[in-house]
């Protein structure tokens, strides 16, 4: 259970916490490449159907940048690549093939010369792994950041401790981060709740954040520590993330796996795996859910969505019961949904502490609602993307929903950067 703030509000995340002691390995038969919720991605493929390809091997490239590849998850058998018109990826489905092949990348002077590390990331399928803000997309291939906040916490409900995905990976975490140090320089955050035991560079300042949500979401980091702008770019990634781009520094292939957590009311037993990106979540579930219809979910009970495989970022797979999640109807409710304008919401405590405290919600709230680009960039929403208002839209049941909003504006802001 995690509480907010002290304010009474607890979220429940199922009967039973995973059990840190014991992390099985849980790779897949089935896994697939996908675009992230709202992502577009025209890709040229690399590979055909039926071709064998090692894990790690490039099997798409974007069609605009063509260095910036996606690989596979595992070493596998491409049984189908699913494009929409415009060469719009929709999914590239993979079968395990028992070959153990590995690909190897070449690392060159990735340690020590950010050139050669930014080819690298391309090359490796990690650059996706970054998030870009504002706008929250993977950064363009000639981006550069103006800082780069790496989260090795994570406060939503029933999600994977990093400290435990970092355990026995310091060396590979301080490699990682010494490499990241040529690209933003002394402009890198390494936030935690709980203190990470690694020998860190001089140059990685360390943040301690709080443990309630929404304090280990990276949105929140971003706006306390190096907001975001239309000229200064901030990155976020995960801190596991960074220990696989020391891993492949050192060795040239693609860690294989990722600590991702099962949870949920449907299921008989909370888990803690690692699996391959890219994973069927109705793999991870198998044998472990109770009898009657559930519903799966890529991420938690507050921000997840129903999905099938996991995603470039995901570390959470949440499996609600039939009613799971869903709020009961009312008629003054349903009659404020018909209406032209949005649902009113009343300022609360809650509502303030679900943005951490430090954005006045209520205000950037309304700049929202009213479509007010300059009041709600002022108050920090190009720092934000859509899951750091899933909680305010949780406690506030807003419709349409705050996340939603706060797409819209970043859309329009973006296409008018575009065309200036």
């Amino acid at each position: 259970m995690v509480g907010l703030f002290g304010t009474g509000l607890s979220l429940t995340t199922g009967s039973i916490s995973p059990d840190y002691n014991r992390i099985a390995t849980a790779l897949t038969v089935e896994a697939a490449l996908t675009p992230a919720r709202g992502e577009e991605l025209r890709v040229t493929p690399l590979v055909g159907v039926d071709d064998i390809v090692s894990q790690g091997q490039p099997v798409l490239g974007l069609r605009n940048a063509p260095d910036i590849q996606m690989v596979a998850p595992m070493a596998a058998r491409i049984a189908a690549i699913d494009l929409e018109p415009g060469r719009r990826l929709t999914r590239l489905l993979l079968f395990a093939e028992e070959t153990g092949a590995r690909f190897a990348h070449d690392v060159g002077d990735a340690d020590h010369d950010a050139a050669s590390l930014r080819s690298l990331l391309k090359a490796s399928g990690l650059w996706r792994r970054i998030l870009s803000r504002p706008f929250g997309r993977m950064p363009g291939p000639d981006e550069m950041p103006s800082a780069i906040i790496v989260m090795a916490t994570d406060s939503r409900p029933g999600a994977p401790s990093p400290v435990h995905a970092l355990k026995g990976r310091e060396e590979a975490l301080a490699r990682g981060l010494s490499a990241l140090g040529h690209l933003a320089g002394e402009r890198l955050f390494f936030c935690e709740a709980a203190r990470i035991e690694a020998d860190l560079p001089p140059a990685v300042r360390r943040v301690r954040v709080g443990t309630l949500h929404p304090l280990g979401l990276a949105g929140l980091q971003v706006h306390r520590l190096a907001p975001a702008s239309l000229a200064q770019r901030v990155w976020d990634i995960h801190a596991e993330d960074v220990a696989d781009i020391g891993e492949l520094i050192e060795t040239g292939m693609v860690p294989e796996t990722r600590l991702v957590s099962v949870t949920g009311p449907a299921l008989t037993e909370q888990r803690l795996v690692r699996c391959q990106p890219g994973a069927d979540m109705r793999g991870l579930c198998l044998g472990f859910v109770r009898p009657g219809p559930h519903h799966i979910m890529a991420g938690s009970h507050i921000d997840g969505h129903p999905g099938h495989w996991l995603g470039p970022r995901d570390r959470q797979v949440t499996v609600l019961g039939d009613d799971g999640g869903h709020r009961r109807n009312h008629w003054f409710s349903a009659a404020l949904t018909r209406a032209a304008r949005p649902l009113p919401i009343i300022p609360t405590a809650a509502l303030e502490q679900a943005l951490g405290g430090d954005i006045p919600a209520v205000a950037l709230i309304r700049a929202l609602s009213a479509g007010d680009q300059e009041t709600a960039t002022r108050l920090g929403a190009l720092s934000l993307v859509e899951e750091d208002l899933t909680l305010a839209d949780y406690v506030t049941a807003a419709e349409p929903s705050l996340a939603a909003q706060l797409r819209v504006l970043l859309d329009r802001i973006e296409k008018e950067e575009v065309a200036a």
